[in-house]
């Protein structure tokens, strides 16, 4: 069995992931008219499943979760840095979840055709980090984890037209939709690297 300190490239790999995130989260994606539902970080953050799905792949679920526990660390690290309490709970919460559900999905599917894993357990996990995260951090719902604090409420709970047109509901709903999509591309985009990168790695033979 290898021994997880080999790897550590997957470990910075993730570390300077959710680096980059925090960092351009605070950057609105102005093109095509969605700087108000967007940001640069939607286009980062995936890689850090596909990281996830590497180390995988290569080392099991073991070393895997342990990847995962380093970019939680550097998460709620920055979040508590740039970010209010309540924001460093939903990513923390979003990031560990997700991300630890990826590991299982995979692991399950491994056996699978090589692109079935880190598609299904990237969407699938996806999908519950957007949920906890936008309702974590903007829902009326969790308004007291502000208050809580004597913070002002930062919920985005004041109803939008959908996308911009169409239904009124809560901005955060809209916004998580937004980034739900990205994350769909992303899905798929991160095959075409995964399938390279992976042809050159030689898989965990055994489930952990």
């Amino acid at each position: 069995m290898t021994h997880p300190l080999s790897a550590w490239p997957h470990v910075a790999a993730m570390a300077a992931t959710v680096l980059a995130s925090n960092f351009l989260v605070q950057f609105p994606f102005e093109h095509f008219g969605l700087g108000e539902i967007l940001t640069w970080g939607a286009f980062t953050y995936p890689v850090a499943f596909l990281v996830t799905d590497l180390t995988n792949r290569r080392f099991g679920a073991r070393t895997a979760r342990l990847v995962v526990l380093v970019g939680f660390v550097v998460a709620v690290a920055l979040s508590i840095w740039l970010a209010t309490p309540r924001i460093a709970i939903a990513s923390g919460t979003a990031f560990l979840v997700a991300q630890l559900l990826d590991v299982v999905v995979f692991d399950r599917l491994r056996r699978q055709a090589w692109w079935r894993p880190p598609l299904f357990s990237t969407l699938i996990s996806s999908a519950l980090d957007t949920v906890l995260f936008f309702s974590i951090a903007f829902s009326a719902a969790f308004s007291y984890l502000d208050t809580a604090l004597g913070l002002e409420d930062g919920s985005l709970a004041f109803p939008v037209p959908f996308f911009g047109f169409g239904a009124e509901m809560p901005l955060w709903v809209s916004l998580a939709v937004g980034d739900f999509c990205v994350k769909l591309v992303m899905g798929f985009a991160m095959l075409a690297p995964y399938g390279a990168i992976n042809s050159l790695l030689r898989p965990a033979e055994a489930r952990p």
